[in-house]
C-alpha cells in the first residue's frame, strides 16, 4: 500500500512525532511505501516526493509580522489545502493517515482529501489517530486555565473556552480556538474522516460525545518499545520522568514533602524541582541511561492533573518491571492494574498520592513481578492491527 502520514511537525518534537516516525519505519519494513506531509522546518527528517510542505508557523517565536498573520491562517489555510492536493496528486496514496493537524495545517486539508476523492479516488481511506481530545475540546487537554479537569466543551458549546481563557491563558487564542471548533462542528467537517483511532477508551468516549464522530471511533492502545537492558537491581527510589509541566502534576509532586523523589526530565519547573530538599533532579535523560534509571526505581509516579490518554511513561515503566503510582484520571487507569502493577490515587490530592506511594513501596517486589508478567503491544503487533484498520 501507499500510505501518506500527515502531521503538522515533521521533526522530533513530542510524542505524536515519535509515533509517526516509528509506525512509518515499521510500515516501510513491511513493504509499504510511506510519505509524509506537514510543515517545513530546518530539522525536518521525513518528507514527500513532491517536496510540498506548508510554511513554518511558530506561535511562540518568529517575526512580529508573521505572528500578526497567524490568526487568519490557523482556522483555514489555503496554502495547506493547495499543497496537500499537490502531494495527493503526485503520490496517489491508498491510505491517508492524519495525526495532529489543527491550527498549523488546519482542517482545510480534509477538504483537499475530499476534492481528491471526488476526482475518481473514492477508495482512498482517511484514518485519524486522536493523540488528544482536540476534535471536541479547543485546548485539547480537557483542562481549564485554573488547573481543573473540564468537560464543558463536550456539549458542543465552546464559549467556556473563551470565558476561562483555556488556551495559553490568552483571550485572543481562546477565542480563535473556540471559533475554529465551532466552525468545523457546524460544517460537520470531521464526518469526512473514515476511522478514528483512539489510544484509550476514555479518549473514545470523549470523541463519541460528538454525534458526527460516534460510530467512527475504535480503541487501539499505544505500542511500547523498551531498551534491551539487563534486569536492574531495585534501589528503592521513587521516580518521576518526563516533562516538567503543570498538567503533568508537577505541583502535586512538589507539595508532597513526605516522600523523597528522583526526577528525570526538563521543563518549566526545573528550578523548583532542583531547589526542593526532598527531590534529586537528574535533568533530561534518554535512551539506555533513562531505561536503567526507570528499571532501578522502586516505583515511578504519573501524577497528571489533565486527562492523559495512554502515557508512554507508565507503559514503559511497567515493561521494565517498575510499578506505577498513577492519577485516577483519563486513560491512566486503563494501563495500571490497581493493586497489582501499581496503585491509583485521586488526581491532585497530595495525601492520597503519598498514601498510594507508600502502598506500592510496601509491596514493591510483588508488584514488580506482576509488571514483568504484563504485556502491551509492541510496534510490530501494533502495526499489524493498524493495517487491519487500513484495509477494513
Amino acid at each position: 500500500m501507499k500510505i501518506l502520514i500527515v502531521n503538522k511537525f515533521l521533526h522530533p518534537n513530542g510524542g505524536s512525532e515519535t509515533y509517526i516516525f516509528k509506525i512509518g519505519e515499521q510500515l516501510k519494513a513491511l513493504g509499504h511505501e510511506v510519505q509524509y506531509f506537514g510543515m517545513e522546518h530546518e530539522d525536518r527528517c521525513v518528507g514527500n516526493s513532491a517536496e510540498q510542505y506548508t510554511s513554518s508557523m511558530d506561535f511562540h517565536g518568529g517575526s512580529k509580522l508573521k505572528q500578526l498573520t497567524y490568526p487568519f491562517k490557523i482556522i483555514y489555510s489555503t496554502e495547506a489545502r493547495r499543497k496537500m492536493k499537490a502531494v495527493l496528486n503526485d503520490f496517489q496514496p491508498d491510505i491517508i493517515h492524519l495525526n495532529n493537524f489543527n491550527f498549523q495545517l488546519t482542517p482545510s486539508i480534509i477538504y483537499a482529501i475530499q476534492d481528491y476523492k471526488t476526482k475518481g479516488n473514492k477508495k482512498v481511506k482517511t484514518v485519524y489517530t486522536a493523540h488528544d481530545e482536540q476534535l471536541v475540546c479547543p485546548n485539547h487537554l480537557m483542562y481549564d486555565n485554573s488547573g481543573k479537569v473540564c468537560d464543558k466543551c463536550l456539549s458542543g458549546n465552546y464559549t467556556s473556552c473563551v470565558k476561562n481563557n483555556c488556551i495559553h491563558n490568552s483571550k485572543m487564542k481562546s477565542f480563535l480556538g473556540a471559533a475554529e471548533a465551532t466552525l468545523y462542528k457546524s460544517l460537520r467537517t470531521y464526518r469526512l474522516i473514515d476511522t478514528i483511532i483512539c489510544p484509550s477508551d476514555f479518549n473514545k468516549n470523549a470523541l463519541d460525545s460528538n454525534p458526527h464522530l460516534k460510530g467512527k471511533t475504535v480503541t487501539l492502545h499505544n505500542f511500547v518499545e523498551t531498551e534491551n537492558i539487563e534486569k536492574q537491581q531495585k534501589e528503592g527510589y521513587v521516580l518521576y520522568f518526563g516533562r516538567y509541566s503543570k498538567e503533568k502534576g508537577i505541583e502535586t509532586l512538589l507539595e508532597t514533602t513526605g516522600v523523597n523523589f528522583v526526577t528525570a526530565g526538563n521543563g518549566e519547573y526545573d528550578e523548583q524541582l532542583s531547589a526542593a530538599p526532598n527531590i534529586t533532579n537528574l535533568g533530561f535523560k534518554s535512551g539506555e541511561e533513562l531505561a536503567e534509571i526507570v528499571a532501578s526505581a522502586a516505583c515511578t509516579v504519573c501524577p497528571s492533573i489533565c486527562n492523559e490518554n495512554c502515557p508512554f511513561s507508565a507503559m514503559e515503566s511497567i515493561m521494565y518491571g517498575t510499578p506505577v503510582v498513577g492519577a485516577e484520571i483519563g486513560g491512566i487507569p486503563e494501563i495500571i492494574d490497581n493493586g497489582k502493577t501499581g496503585v491509583l490515587f485521586k488526581s491532585g490530592d497530595t495525601k492520597d498520592f503519598e498514601r498510594a506511594i507508600n502502598e506500592v513501596l510496601a509491596h514493591s517486589d510483588e508488584m514488580s513481578k506482576n509488571c514483568l508478567n504484563t504485556s502491551f503491544d509492541d510496534l510490530e503487533t501494533y502495526c499489524k492491527k493498524l493495517i487491519d484498520i487500513y484495509t477494513n
